[in-house]
């Protein structure tokens, strides 16, 4: 009898670390905190952002009047590159997109799950700072996801923010279809 008294409580013990193991393993689903993916031209956001100072909004317009921030057109880039003499092999790619009209295709770095619902141009309107969902991206040569973007860190911003305190700020349909 005492052998099968220990026998279950192992089964059970062991049940409980899987289960444990695997609702850890879930709450990671979908976070790619640190993913830094080649760019089919090397875009540093430290020299555009950073050095140049060039804002966030200039490129990313969509942010302030839509749900996604969205990736520039070649047009916004040569704004600037048009007027610039110097040249380099990633300005050349950049130059032969907009003469060929064929748009670069950048990989998605900021994914979230396609149950999840996240309005840029509310928070730009609450004057979240980009970099506190994007990390210093003025510093990044090549852009890559610092923070997690999961319900619990979003959550977190939010009652850090005290916008939990109207129903906007927990109200899960707010975020989730």
């Amino acid at each position: 009898m005492p052998g099968l008294r220990i026998a279950i409580l192992g089964s059970l013990l062991s049940l409980v670390l899987l289960t444990a193991m695997g609702m850890r393993m879930l709450a990671r689903v979908g976070v790619h905190e640190g993913y830094s993916p080649a760019q089919p031209i090397a875009f540093s956001h430290k020299l555009h952002a950073g050095d140049n100072q060039v804002p966030c909004l200039y490129c990313h317009f969509a942010a302030s009047q839509s749900r996604h921030a969205g990736i520039p057109p070649t047009n916004v880039c040569m704004n600037c590159h048009g007027l610039l003499t110097n040249q380099t092999a990633e300005i050349e790619k950049l130059r032969e997109s907009v003469q060929q009209q064929r748009a670069v295709r950048w990989v998605k770095v900021h994914a979230l799950p396609d149950f999840v619902y996240f309005n840029h141009s509310q928070h730009v309107r609450a004057a979240v700072a980009c970099q506190t969902c994007h990390g210093p991206v003025e510093r990044m040569t090549q852009i890559r996801q610092e923070a997690p973007l999961t319900m619990g860190w979003c959550l977190d911003c939010h009652k850090q923010r005290h916008v939990g305190e109207t129903e906007t700020g927990t109200d899960c349909a707010r975020c989730h279809y």
